[in-house]
């Protein structure tokens, strides 16, 4: 028997070529009609959904940009992104303050431990926004728990406005997406080399130093992460906002609701939905920039 290879420089035949690639089309067809179902779902539940609100900021009924300029011309509305913006980066840096310290214990616990701490982490996610907002509101309001205590002891004279401002907002929404910032850097911490600390402790680095350039430099990915899915979706949060914050700290999601609703002028309402979208791709293009979406979907 004969073998073709590309060192002999001899072609292989043609019925063999032939056969080759009709096995190939068949797996490629084979791939496709698995995926079908799914392309299939994502264009009924999301691209033609997405494309009915572009189409309708800008049909009204005829061609017009008349939203998108009432959107960037009247202060009010770029206030209000710039407050979704401020409070979207500033969730992101307290999940990532608080989990990261939390991401490491649970690593470096012992595996039965480990385990109670991932499943609890992940048990947050399953448990309803509203019942978790609600309890924030039984703890933050006036007449909450936190306050009640305070007062009690004589810590305090007045009650603590705690919620319907800023702080409120903060402390609820953090405390939600808490998870989205602890499982992809407890992923970076599982499968780190734990020699490459050891080693540099070895070599006379310090705790500190061995943090800044072997643990921290390692665990980047995890953060950029984090952060990029904890950004994103605390740029469209709805329920916290409503129910823990105040007129003063509208997010872009609960003016979209407002136009929606109240004013009932879907056109603009659509605008908003549009842009928002925008800021949201445009904070993913920004992580591909810098660390690559691959690293997204290996830590996640």
């Amino acid at each position: 028997m004969l073998l073709f290879s590309e060192e002999s420089g001899v072609a292989p035949p043609a019925r063999l070529l032939t056969h080759a690639q009709r096995v190939a089309r068949r797996r490629a067809l084979g791939y496709f009609y698995l995926v079908l179902p799914l392309l299939a779902v994502m264009l009924g539940l999301f691209v033609f959904p997405i494309l009915q609100i572009l189409a309708k900021s800008i049909f009204e009924p005829s061609f017009t940009l008349a939203n998108y300029a009432r959107a960037f011309r009247d202060p009010i509305y770029l206030r209000v992104l710039l407050i979704t913006v401020k409070i979207s980066l500033l969730t992101t840096l307290g999940c990532l303050a608080l989990g990261y310290p939390m991401a490491y214990l649970m690593a470096e616990a012992p595996p039965r431990i480990r385990g109670i701490l991932v499943a609890l982490v992940a048990l947050s996610l399953f448990m309803s926004l509203l019942v978790k907002n609600y309890a924030w509101t039984v703890l933050l309001q006036d007449t909450g728990v936190i306050n009640t205590f305070l007062l009690r002891w004589g810590v305090i004279h007045k009650p603590l406005h705690l919620m319907y401002n800023l702080f409120g907002v903060l402390v609820g929404m953090t405390q939600m997406l808490l998870p989205f910032m602890i499982l992809p850097l407890f992923s970076v911490f599982s499968g780190m080399d734990r020699t490459l600390r050891r080693a540099s402790r070895s070599l006379g680095a310090g705790s500190l130093r061995t943090f800044l350039h072997v643990t921290l430099p390692l665990t980047l990915p995890g953060v950029g992460a984090g952060a990029l899915l904890v950004f994103i979706v605390s740029l469209g949060y709805f329920i916290t906002p409503a129910l823990l914050g105040g007129s003063s700290e509208m997010m872009l999601s609960n003016l979209i609701e407002n136009q929606v609703h109240q004013t009932l002028n879907w056109p603009f309402a659509s605008a908003l939905a549009t842009l928002l979208l925008s800021f949201t791709t445009g904070s993913y293009l920004v992580y591909h920039r810098f660390f690559g979406s691959e690293k997204l979907w290996e830590r996640v």
